[in-house]
């Protein structure tokens, strides 16, 4: 989707897919992945995903890059946090406690702010992203992460001749198409989902880049 697109809709206090708690399938697998203590990990377009929060309690170090600086800003502020902000190339950096979040432009991120990251947290940026877009953020995870990295994804599954997205529906074989070369996917479980009304599945896999 257009940039205008996502800065509207949180202008707009449109937020649908703003969770307002956990989710289900990261409290589920991510105990089971083994990350450790100080890790860091990455949350693409993060929102302000409260997701963040349980991986942060998780004593993990967590790097999230959010186009809108109202969700960036409303983060901060519902954490009770009050971040130090400096200009890093053509995104704004915003840093207090475990968190490191950068807005702008999810692209603007290079190897260098993302050197320290050995995990990846996308509940929101595959799904979220047209086919074209979508393969540009694959090439971007492959390119740009360092070795060794995992990602934990979730991706949602449904009849797209239903509803027009975002969220985008990605099937398993979808997701082999886009990053086989680049990852190892394990998928890990399957959970019905309602999307705008419609039930879908929501896909947990575990991916090892190469």
């Amino acid at each position: 989707m257009e940039k205008e697109f996502w800065l509207q809709r949180w202008q707009e206090q449109q937020i649908g897919f703003h969770e307002g708690r956990f989710n289900n399938s990261l409290l589920k697998h991510w105990p089971t992945l083994n990350a450790r203590a100080g890790d860091t990990v990455f949350v693409p377009l993060c929102g302000k995903s409260l997701d963040m929060v349980f991986l942060a309690e998780q004593n993990l170090q967590v790097i999230g890059v959010e186009l809108s600086q109202i969700a960036v800003e409303e983060f901060f502020q519902e954490q009770g946090l009050e971040p130090h902000i400096e200009q890093v190339g053509a995104l704004q950096k915003y840093q207090a406690a475990n968190y490191t979040l950068y807005c702008g432009d999810l692209f603007a991120l290079d190897s260098e702010q993302l050197g320290a990251c050995r995990w990846v947290y996308d509940r929101a940026s595959m799904i979220a992203l047209p086919l074209e877009m979508r393969r540009q953020y694959c090439a971007f995870l492959a390119n740009t992460l360092p070795r060794p990295c995992q990602s934990l994804l979730i991706t949602l599954e449904y009849d797209q001749s239903l509803k027009s997205g975002p969220p985008f529906s990605i099937s398993p074989a979808m997701l082999d198409g886009l990053i086989l070369a680049s990852a190892q996917i394990e998928p890990l479980g399957q959970a019905p989902e309602e999307v705008k009304g419609i039930v879908a599945l929501e896909h947990s896999f575990l991916l090892r880049f190469k």
